[in-house]
């Protein structure tokens, strides 16, 4: 029977996951994101200030919904951020549009920027304890999975920007999904699209998603680079976190996955125009089809021999950007 994986036919809003603004380290007012996020054709934009959760409904139109979050940093060495040497970044993402209550919140500790201003506006559960961050991976585990827990869409954030490597993020675990590209730490100079660092995850037996985000300070050009395609039926609060919990998108830099199905042991996928497309299985072997020279891609199909536990399409245009779909388990579209 064939499964469509992500359905043309369904809409399309494009979204930034993960955003700065003067309420924390940022230089854009979150009115500013809004205005300038849609100029580019953004519909969503998750708030993701560091250590506050601060609402931003005011925004809410009927072309524009933003996002309640909040973005956590554990460092190896508390000094004055940034300068720990080593630190993993978690974004927090609300489920419902009402679940303000902070989780893993600390009455003094962890502010910086201008969030230290807004402390007093972030409503936490009084009854539970401050909560100490330790840069070890129970700790991290245990604050990803208190986010699910509490409500939330959990992302691992930029693990080349964070000087973290195999021996760090293969043993967390509690994420729905991590940055498979980070263009504002790509704009700093940082190798930031971690195509192997997702295969790595997968591999170990995560059943996680990717997204691309700006991760935007506006301080430099790192906006507008890398973002979420989120398939939802309305740009709604909970239509739009319904299809982030179910996978329903795809992440890019610019490049469009159109349809994506699955059929009787073969994967075809359409595209915008293309120079190659990759059918990636995690293993040595994998799909490939390359554009002859002055012409493109548009559309590949795939066959799977069988033994392949999952794959993942990415799209390459002629400038080099990528979009990446989430990776698919044969166990489950099988059933």
């Amino acid at each position: 029977m064939k499964k469509i994986l992500i359905d043309n036919n369904q809409n399309s809003y494009k979204a930034n996951l993960h955003c700065h603004t003067t309420v924390s380290d940022g230089h854009w007012t979150p009115e500013k994101v809004k205005e300038e996020y849609k100029k580019h054709g953004y519909s969503v934009v998750a708030y993701t200030d560091h250590d506050v959760l601060i609402p931003h409904g005011e925004l809410k139109d009927d072309t524009f919904l933003p996002l309640n979050g909040f973005e956590a940093e554990i460092l190896s060495r508390w000094e004055p951020f940034p300068k720990s040497p080593r630190c993993c970044h978690i974004c927090y993402i609300a489920l419902e549009e009402d679940n303000l209550t902070q989780p893993l919140w600390h009455r003094e500790k962890y502010l910086f920027a201008n969030a230290v201003n807004y402390k007093d506006k972030v409503k936490f559960d009084e009854s539970e304890p401050d909560f100490e961050r330790h840069y070890t991976p129970e700790c991290i585990t245990h604050m990803m999975r208190e986010g699910r827990e509490k409500g939330f869409f959990v992302t691992y954030n930029h693990p080349a920007w964070s000087m973290e490597d195999y021996s760090d993020y293969i043993r967390y675990d509690g994420m729905h999904a991590m940055e498979m590209c980070n263009y504002g730490c790509v704009v700093e100079g940082y190798p930031e699209y971690n195509a192997r660092v997702y295969d790595d995850m997968l591999r170990s037996g995560k059943r996680i998603y990717c997204i691309d985000a700006d991760d935007n300070h506006n301080q430099l050009k790192d906006s507008f680079g890398g973002f979420t395609v989120i398939k939802a039926d309305k740009l709604e609060y909970r239509s739009i976190t319904r299809s982030l919990e179910s996978g329903n998108f795809y992440a890019s830099q610019g490049p469009e996955i159109c349809e994506l199905s699955y059929e009787d042991g073969k994967v075809h996928v359409t595209s915008s125009p293309a120079s190659r497309i990759f059918c990636i299985f995690g293993m040595q072997r994998g799909g490939y089809a390359e554009a002859e020279p002055g012409s493109s891609l548009t559309e590949a199909t795939f066959r799977l021999v069988g033994d392949e536990k999952y794959f993942r399409i990415t799209v390459v245009d002629a400038a080099g950007n990528k979009a990446d779909s989430n990776a698919y388990f044969l166990d489950e579209l099988t059933k």
